[in-house]
């Protein structure tokens, strides 16, 4: 491996099929990103490993649950959005050998690298859910966790006449942690548009002890459930689905940690799968404990092999798994490799920065923007907490543009955070 005052790279690694200056694991939003920034600013051969064929701005999927966008405006060809330079293995990883800068790819392959970013994502676990697999797609069981089922959230509530609606949030980690309350807020409130809502009982279901970790935004989104009339159900897990007889079963965790098994029937439900890292990281060399790769939490650098970088969901900071996140993890990584390539040590720190635009209704947002210990830090001089159109405008017209043309771009823009206290909002 590369220590942190040479560039020795193990003979292995030279010896594989390929050998690569970069090499970066995930074609996704934070694999495409640091290959756009770190385009020109090295020397040798890059490469993202990446089987999939298209690239998705998921943000965007809670708007097609809730029919204001359409799933191609989400979706576009991997290929064109790989950086002119920049090599596309379209292979998935399969292992990682880093005591001799090496990964082993599903065919058998082994790539050598110099250094190493690892930015997989996160994994949808359908099958821990009983039934949930056979069940997803039809009989008013939907997600907009998945691309192509977002457009059938929507079908269900526009068709919706009248029964029992149930929202679902499993535990963590999850991309996004407001997005299962997003979806429910924006059902509730297309059935009062419609003149429905009287004749839907809707329940949000979450296996955590409250809306959302960052307390300071707490009560607006209560307000917000109380204002739709959602009922709210916390600790309450769940663990299967009846798809034929349309009933959910929930494991409920009570104060004294007793569970009990509830039965709800539901007309439509609305299900965040539970998550986890991918698969070929659990039990690697670079992972933690949780399967997550071992990072720290400021310079994303791995704390065993200083040639190995990590961001976005894959990383075990202890950030809000959202794409903003990695925006500004993006530039963290860019620079302390690029450091670390020159034998000296990065100094460039990521703060936990991560922000969730909560839709409250058509139009109206909570923006949430935070820091590490939930320290509310917005980009703008307006309380945060109050649901707003503008947050709606920057959401829906400003961040599919500020993904597409400026992220997956490389281009990094810098955006003042600044922390503030604010008064209580009841």
């Amino acid at each position: 491996m590369l220590d942190s005052t040479s560039n020795r790279t193990d003979d292995a690694a030279r010896a594989a099929a390929a050998f690569y200056e970069v090499l970066i694991i995930g074609g996704g939003s934070a694999g495409l990103t640091v290959a756009a920034m770190l385009r020109g600013k090295i020397q040798g051969r890059m490469a993202i490993v990446d089987p999939t064929d298209t690239n998705a701005y998921q943000p965007g999927w809670t708007l097609v649950g809730g029919g204001v966008f359409t799933l191609e405006q989400t979706i576009k060809p991997e290929a064109a959005l790989i950086p002119r330079g920049v090599e596309w293995v379209k292979q998935a990883a399969a292992r990682f050998d880093p005591e001799h800068d090496r990964v082993g790819l599903a065919d058998g392959t082994m790539l050598g690298y110099r250094f190493l970013i690892v930015c997989p994502g996160l994994q949808l676990d359908w099958d821990r859910v009983d039934g949930l697999a056979e069940a997803i797609g039809s009989g008013g069981v939907c997600s907009n966790y998945r691309g192509d089922l977002a457009a059938y959230t929507w079908a269900c509530i526009k068709s919706f006449k009248g029964g029992k609606m149930i929202f679902t949030q499993p535990p963590s980690p999850i991309k996004c942690a407001g997005a299962p309350q997003k979806i429910a807020y924006l059902a509730a409130d297309h059935l009062r548009r419609t003149g429905t809502r009287g004749s839907a009982d809707i329940a949000f279901c979450t296996a955590l002890p409250g809306l959302f970790g960052v307390q300071s935004f707490v009560p607006p989104l209560k307000a917000a459930m109380k204002r739709h009339g959602i009922e709210e159900n916390y600790r309450t897990n769940l663990t299967a689905i009846d798809g034929k007889a349309k009933k959910a079963i929930f494991t409920v965790t009570a104060a004294d940690e007793t569970t009990r098994e509830v039965v709800r029937d539901y007309d439509m439900i609305h299900v965040t799968p539970p998550q986890s890292a991918p698969d070929f990281l659990k039990g690697s060399p670079i992972a933690d404990a949780t399967g997550f790769v071992d990072v720290d939490k400021h310079s994303m650098q791995h704390v065993r092999y200083p040639n190995i970088f990590s961001l976005g969901d894959a990383a075990n900071s202890p950030n809000s798994k959202t794409l903003a996140a990695l925006r500004i993890q993006a530039p963290v990584v860019v620079q302390n490799l690029i450091a670390a390539m020159k034998s000296e040590v990065g100094t460039a720190q990521y703060d936990g920065y991560g922000s969730c635009p909560l839709t409250t209704d058509y139009g109206r947002i909570v923006l949430a923007e935070f820091t590490y210990g939930g320290k509310v830090t917005p980009s703008f001089p307006l309380d945060p907490r109050v649901p707003r159109y503008s947050s709606w405008r920057l959401k829906k017209d400003f961040l599919p543009f500020l993904y597409w043309q400026v992220m997956l771009r490389g281009i990094d823009v810098k955006i003042a955070h600044k922390e503030r206290v604010f008064a209580d909002v009841v």
